[in-house]
């Protein structure tokens, strides 16, 4: 599939490994920098989505989604787990949820762009799921920069891959294509995030990392064993 983000906040925590090791599945080795494992909490809108050979559909190919996510290896290879991906199309949800394995939740969100600034409001609306809000506003800061090699950004944000279990528990991965993320320093005033918590995660009381992605464009590939790979 073929697909855009746009408007995105990485916001990034560290959080004792010990505390999120029991909710990663025990395939997946937990992935740490400086001694710590890293919870984020990824809001933004997605535009273009379609299967690569085919044009969006209206009703189907925008809306906007906001994910937690942790950071994980497999034989050497990083990727990138999530606890959830709340969405605004029930449709999307219950597809990606079917065929992709994904912890898709449906939200009532609205993102809005107020010049350089979004405001950011998801609130979870899945059926037997946890409650979960997030309020935020947000902007860049800074000019757009790549994050170098061996640095907290660049080992937070280039990840070429997701991991999940399928059917049977058994380990898939999904390849995604990407230009290396032109990043911005950012700024959030988060007036409420309850995303972790519903994830069973107690995030810490210091201010979170960020960055800022105004754009991205992405293709990702169907899931395969991570096993066959």
């Amino acid at each position: 599939m073929a697909q855009t983000w746009r408007d995105l906040l990485f916001a990034h925590w560290p959080v004792a490994a010990d505390v999120i090791r029991p909710l990663v599945p025990v395939a997946l080795e937990l992935d740490t920098f400086d001694g710590h494992a890293w919870v984020g909490v990824v809001p933004f809108r997605m535009t273009g989505i379609r299967p690569r050979w085919l044009a969006p559909l209206p009703w189907l190919s925008a809306f906007a989604e906001l994910n937690v996510r942790t950071y994980v290896t497999v034989g050497g290879k990083p990727g990138v787990y999530f606890f959830s991906l709340d969405a605004a199309n029930p449709v999307a949800v219950a597809t990606a949820r079917r065929w992709f394995h994904l912890p898709y939740m449906n939200a009532a969100m609205s993102c809005r762009n107020e010049g350089e600034a979004v405001d950011y409001a998801s609130r979870r609306t899945h059926r037997g799921a946890p409650a979960a809000e997030f309020r935020a506003h947000y902007e860049p800061t800074g000019q757009v920069t790549l994050a170098g090699r061996g640095s907290l950004a660049h080992w937070l944000t280039e990840r070429y891959c997701l991991y999940t279990q399928g059917r049977r528990q058994l380990l898939m991965r999904g390849e995604i294509h990407h230009a290396p993320w032109p990043l911005q320093s950012a700024k959030a005033e988060i007036a409420t995030n309850t995303m972790a918590s519903a994830a069973g995660i107690t995030l810490p009381a210091e201010p979170p990392v960020l960055h800022f992605a105004r754009r991205l464009d992405v293709k990702i590939w169907p899931l395969r064993a991570a096993a066959d790979e």
